[in-house]
């Protein structure tokens, strides 16, 4: 902000927050009615200069001024307070999360509160197969030659294969026993990484229960761990009633195809993953999307301990960037807090293999 003086500082402070509220361009006179010491001429000729400097713009010669990207830019780096949540919002926010139940529809579950929250759309991208812990691999015979690979994930997601082997019901129960130990704790591909290094040793190739339990698993793995991400976009309804898509049929029909556009979105989002905390990606900021017309708020929430997947908020320039920042951060923290690993809960009386022991069947199998 070296080239703005305060003066300058607080007008176009004023400028963007009007905008936010109103989406209306912002002339002299209304800027007046905000508490700024100067006159209709001498705010006027502060916002000329804003114009000059690439702050803002002028739809037409009557009309007020409009922030650039170069405002908002500003105005989030430099300018605004992030209102951050309440406890007692946090909290509604966390008990809100308890009542999503894990599996399938988390995701759109998330995405759902977050669009009711924001008041705009909001975005949520899966965790890479490769990069989801595993948590039961199990095989079930079914006709003669052919068994089904049931993978069941940490986050309760369950997916099935169908693979060619000929195995008996004797032998895989060993093949599980085996696999239970390797499994724990592990990504797809950490474990898909597993089994081939394994396979290549000569102590598992003279093994006959190792060497079918590691194919068996490197086969249930082949495809699961290869599957991109999946993106879930809800509240699109919220998001093209507002004023600006709503009353310009050119801008709506831009949202519309960048909303189909969702790996456009995901690769924006993508810069969450290696960024700490919530980043924003303000209209030409994210290229040719929308016309330049979309601003898109994200963080990077994490699966079982690991880099896991985006939350975010798709909205129009003109976001109330100080409100939807925390919510987001809010909501990737508590995405985040679910996925944790939990103690495995032992009943009374129930014996639990010590640690010590799995550690060492572990070590046996790297």
């Amino acid at each position: 902000m070296s080239d703005l003086s305060p003066r300058a500082r607080q007008i176009l402070y004023a400028c963007i927050t009007e905008f936010v509220e109103t989406g209306e361009p912002v002339g002299s006179r209304t800027l007046s009615k905000k508490g700024i010491a100067l006159s209709a001429a001498s705010i006027r000729n502060v916002l000329s200069d804003l114009e000059e400097l690439g702050y803002l713009h002028q739809p037409h010669t009557s009309a007020g001024r409009v922030p650039t990207d170069k405002a908002f830019r500003l105005f989030i780096d430099a300018m605004m307070d992030v209102r951050q949540l309440t406890e007692d919002e946090n909290r509604r926010l966390l008990q809100r999360f308890a009542e999503i139940e894990p599996g399938p529809n988390f995701l759109r579950e998330t995405g759902r509160l977050l669009s009711e929250l924001a008041g705009t759309a909001a975005v949520v991208v899966s965790p890479r197969a490769e990069t989801m812990t595993l948590k039961h691999l199990r095989f079930i015979r079914t006709l003669p030659g052919e068994v089904l690979a049931v993978l069941v994930m940490a986050n309760g997601s369950v997916q099935n294969r169908f693979l060619r082997a000929d195995v008996e019901e004797q032998e895989l129960q060993k093949v599980h026993n085996l696999l239970d130990d390797v499994i724990e704790g592990r990504s797809l591909g950490e474990l898909r990484e597993l089994f081939e290094r394994r396979l290549q040793s000569d102590k598992v190739q003279h093994d006959a229960v190792r060497k079918r339990a590691f194919e068996l698993g490197e086969a249930a793995l082949a495809d699961a761990a290869d599957q991109g991400a999946d993106i879930v976009i809800e509240g699109r309804a919220k998001l093209l009633g507002l004023r600006e898509f709503s009353e310009h049929p050119e801008g709506l029909a831009g949202v519309v195809s960048a909303l189909d556009e969702a790996q456009s979105i995901v690769r924006l989002l993508d810069a969450t993953l290696a960024a700490k905390g919530t980043s924003v990606v303000v209209g030409r900021e994210a290229g040719d999307l929308a016309g330049g017309q979309l601003s898109i708020v994200g963080a990077a929430y994490t699966n079982q301990g690991r880099t896991g997947g985006a939350v975010g908020i798709i909205g129009p320039t003109r976001m109330d960037y100080p409100k939807v920042v925390p919510l987001v951060t809010a909501t990737a923290n508590a995405m985040s807090s679910l996925s944790e690993p939990r103690r495995a809960h032992v009943t009374p009386g129930e014996a639990k293999e010590p640690s010590a022991t799995r550690a060492d069947k572990r070590a046996e199998d790297e």
